[in-house]
């Protein structure tokens, strides 16, 4: 994982364009996988904005372009998620989709062991019930 500390995991991982298709495929996954119904019924119909400021706050996450902190601010993550109901049930929903949409993205073994433990470190964070 040396390498870890000379490039950002957004590099890391391929960029702009590999981020999107991540992005896309964890939502995907949400809407059509029976397993994440309690988060899907938590997103409207149309996914294209929260797709959009996803990818945007994924992007400076990992180290990328600051998208999202340059339209919206500072992300206050479980601000923002308060009016959800977000449980060990949920976290784990939202964990399944995205593990899932990783799996489907080639990255190295290191790489992957870091996301996978940020983005639990992350959704343990939000929950709140």
């Amino acid at each position: 994982m040396d390498h870890l500390q000379q490039q950002t995991p957004y590099q890391l991982l391929g960029g702009e364009a590999v981020l999107r298709r991540l992005v896309d495929r964890f939502y995907d996954i949400m809407a059509t996988d029976a397993r994440a119904a309690g988060i899907h019924a938590m997103h409207g119909p149309d996914t294209t904005s929260i797709r959009q400021r996803f990818f945007e706050f994924l992007s400076g996450w990992l180290g990328g372009p600051q998208l999202f902190i340059e339209k919206y601010g500072h992300p206050r993550l479980r601000a923002r998620h308060m009016s959800f109901a977000i449980g060990e049930a949920e976290r784990d929903q939202w964990l399944l989709c995205m593990f899932q949409a990783m799996a489907e993205i080639p990255m190295e073994a290191a790489l992957r062991e870091h996301l996978e433990e940020a983005f639990t470190r992350t959704a343990d964070f939000m929950r709140n019930t």
